[in-house]
């Protein structure tokens, strides 16, 4: 089955009702020119690095406005659409990097909360900490849907390859990795990562990526990107400013990969063993 994929490229700003905008006329873009699935960045709601900026701005599920246009979005155009994530009001004042899936019905197929969270101290004295303000998610997903199964994670996710292998060994033929990747992990990491969890999964990846200089002064590095499960970047964005990044998606490389190279079943079980020279009486 082949069938058309976008990565929607962003660069929210504080505002949700604007980002919900630009998000749903991308959106349309990318479904007049034939997408069946398209997928937007990590925190499409809302890119703002002030806590309590964004806390007030926050919703819950029900009361989303990024979650409620999505879902009229996938009705109307009779598409998935994927929010790469947006970030939800929990019970217990913490947020969840969420993201959802909405079937051509407007009905929610599935949610997945980012895993790991991005904790550092970058050398040009950007500072995260995720983790003080969200509640990372615990299980990994694969959607069964009528033209793939499509594996779920979320930015800092894509320097974790066990859970693209665990989505993979699952049935997943299409990664997802929606981000806002800062530029300067971006410019060392982002391409070559990306094509390493296609490579070594024999799976299509689809990274929806913030892009440029937001509002609160953060810079994310962009460059969009549709990967086959061969490695090649199949189409891709610049470094700045919104995109629609359009590839045809054939399973039949999948299989094809997973034949030539089939790693996902040739892995065998080990152990690991920590030697030292004293032991093994090597003189030191």
């Amino acid at each position: 089955m082949t069938f058309k994929a976008a990565a929607i490229q962003m660069c929210s700003g504080v505002d949700p009702e604007r980002n919900a905008a630009d998000m749903a006329r991308l959106v349309r873009e990318a479904a007049s020119q034939g997408a069946v699935y398209v997928q937007t960045p990590e925190m499409t709601g809302a890119v703002q690095k002030d806590r309590q900026g964004l806390k007030a701005v926050l919703k819950d599920e029900a009361g989303d406005l990024i979650v409620s246009t999505a879902q009229a979005l996938a009705r109307d155009l009779g598409i998935h659409v994927h929010v790469g994530s947006t970030a939800i009001a929990l019970d217990d004042g913490k947020i969840a990097n969420r993201g959802f899936l909405f079937a051509p019905g407007g009905s929610r197929i599935c949610t997945y909360d980012k895993i790991h969270m991005f904790d550092v101290d970058l050398d040009n004295g950007e500072s995260w900490r995720e983790s003080a303000v969200y509640r990372p998610g615990g299980e990994a997903r694969v959607a069964d849907l009528p033209f793939a199964k499509l594996g779920f994670a979320i930015c800092y996710d894509v320097r974790f390859p066990a859970l693209f292998r665990t989505e993979a060994v699952a049935g997943a033929e299409v990664l997802t990795v929606p981000a806002a990747f800062t530029r300067q992990t971006g410019e060392a990491h982002w391409e070559v990562l990306l094509r390493a969890r296609a490579i070594e999964n024999g799976a299509f990846l689809i990274a929806a990526a913030q892009a440029g200089v937001h509002e609160d002064g953060r810079e994310t590095f962009g460059h969009s990107m549709i990967i086959d499960p061969w490695g090649k970047v199949l189409a891709s964005a610049g470094g700045s400013g919104e995109a629609v990044v359009l590839a045809d998606i054939g399973l039949d490389q999948v299989k094809a990969a997973r034949s030539k190279i089939p790693n996902l079943t040739n892995a065998r079980d080990f152990t690991l063993e920590t030697v030292t020279a004293e032991a093994k009486g090597v003189a030191a």
